[in-house]
């Protein structure tokens, strides 16, 4: 049996890595083991004092995709959560160097797995040391991850809310790939329950209508 591998991708400070420990905490009442893969480009980052430059970022994907096909075979029945793929290394390629090499690879690689997660940007920016490009570069970078997936032909759903609210819908969207125990399938949370409204969305006229009505709810 293959382990199942969730992705989740998003632009700066939208809450990955985050999401990525509140899934595995919760998906351990499930009986499977978890691994959570965490992001080689924040661990490079603080061995070097720096960011990247070209030249190193087709090793820092590759590394990447090394970390999770060892994860991968470590809990051959169990689940992978990784806290980002090589695929964002390739777009940040792309976004800062000009140079679009990295996504042939990175796209095939993002074909293995079961579910790819994109992070809404309803979450309040934070800065975090030498990867933050601040909160104007959010909006330019999810437009960019959406097309690579897009033209990748790769599947993918948008995750909204914050805290338990952003959680359970991740929740929601894994419950499609695997049964679920009733603990994790049926919590008891406030408010009106979640509608899915973009299931796999590149309309920007959409997504800004979504964003602005959750923001507007959550105003005082």
């Amino acid at each position: 049996m293959a382990a199942l591998k969730i992705a989740l991708l998003g632009a700066e400070s939208t809450g990955k890595t985050r999401l990525a420990s509140a899934l595995a905490k919760a998906l351990t009442a499930d009986g499977r083991p978890v691994v959570v893969v965490t992001e080689y480009l924040r661990e490079w980052c603080e061995q070097h004092g720096r960011t990247p430059q070209r030249a190193e970022q087709a090793g820092i994907a590759q590394m990447q995709t090394e970390k999770v096909e060892a994860a991968a075979q470590a809990v051959p029945a169990g689940l992978v959560i990784a806290d980002t793929t090589p695929l964002m290394t390739a777009i940040y390629s792309d976004h800062l160097f000009g140079d679009g090499s990295l996504y042939e690879p990175a796209l095939a690689h993002q074909h293995s797995y079961d579910l790819t997660l994109l992070m809404g940007l309803d979450v309040p920016w934070q800065a975090d040391g030498l990867q933050r490009d601040g909160p104007q570069a959010r909006a330019p970078m999810d437009q960019m991850i959406r097309a690579a997936l897009t033209r990748g032909g790769v599947d993918f759903k948008v995750i909204y809310g914050l805290g338990e609210e952003r959680l359970q819908h991740a929740l929601e969207a894994i419950q499609a790939l695997m049964p679920l125990p009733d603990a994790i399938q049926n919590p008891a949370r406030a408010g009106a329950p979640w509608v899915w409204l973009c299931d796999k969305c590149s309309d920007p006229q959409c997504e800004h209508r979504l964003l602005s009505d959750l923001l507007a709810q959550r105003k005082p």
